[in-house]
C-alpha cells in the first residue's frame, strides 16, 4: 500500500519536472519566433510535447489515490472506517486550499513594483516554469518526508473474525 503511495508521489514529482521543461522550449519558441508580444498566436510546437507529463501524472493520481483508498480502508480499524475515509477525501479539499493559497501568495509576490508576475495575462511573459519547479521541489520534499514516515510505519495485521 505505501509503496503505491509512494510510487505515486515520485511519478507525481518527475510529471512537474517534465511540466516544467516542457514550457520552458514553449517560451524558447516564443522567443526564438518573435512571438513573445503576441499571446494570441500559435507557438510552432506539437501538442504531443505534454504528452508525457499528462501520461505520467495520471499514473501517478491510479498510484497514489488508489494506494491512499486501500491504505485508509484497510489500516483504519472497522469501527473508523466512516472517518479513514472522510481523512482520505480531505486530502483533495485540503490540497485544493493550499494550492489557491500558494497561487495568489506567488501572484501577490512576483507582481510587485508594476512587474507581471509570474501568472501574467501573456503566458508567453509569465514564468510558469518557475512555478512548476517550484512545485516539484514541494513535491520532493513532501515524498522525502514520506519516507522518512513510511520507514517508521508498522501495518496494522488484519484479524478476521
Amino acid at each position: 500500500m505505501l509503496q503505491r503511495i509512494g510510487t505515486g508521489l515520485l511519478l507525481s514529482s518527475t510529471s512537474i519536472v517534465i511540466a516544467a521543461f516542457v514550457e520552458r522550449k514553449r517560451l524558447a519558441l516564443a522567443r526564438e519566433y518573435g512571438l513573445v508580444d503576441m499571446p494570441n498566436a500559435t507557438i510552432p510546437m506539437s501538442v504531443w510535447w505534454l504528452a508525457p507529463q499528462y501520461v505520467l501524472s495520471a499514473a501517478s493520481d491510479v498510484f497514489a489515490m488508489v494506494g491512499l483508498q486501500e491504505f485508509f480502508y484497510d489500516q483504519v480499524p472497522s469501527e473508523l472506517k466512516s472517518i479513514g475515509l472522510a481523512m482520505y477525501l480531505s486530502i483533495l479539499g485540503v490540497g485544493s486550499l493550499l494550492s489557491s493559497f500558494l497561487v495568489s501568495s506567488i501572484q501577490k509576490l512576483t507582481s510587485r513594483n508594476g512587474q507581471d508576475g509570474w501568472f501574467a495575462n501573456n503566458l508567453n511573459r509569465a514564468h510558469l516554469d518557475y512555478f512548476y519547479l517550484l512545485l516539484a521541489g514541494i513535491s520532493a520534499a513532501g515524498f522525502a518526508v514520506f519516507v522518512c514516515f513510511n520507514r517508521s510505519y508498522v501495518y496494522r495485521s488484519r484479524i478476521d473474525i
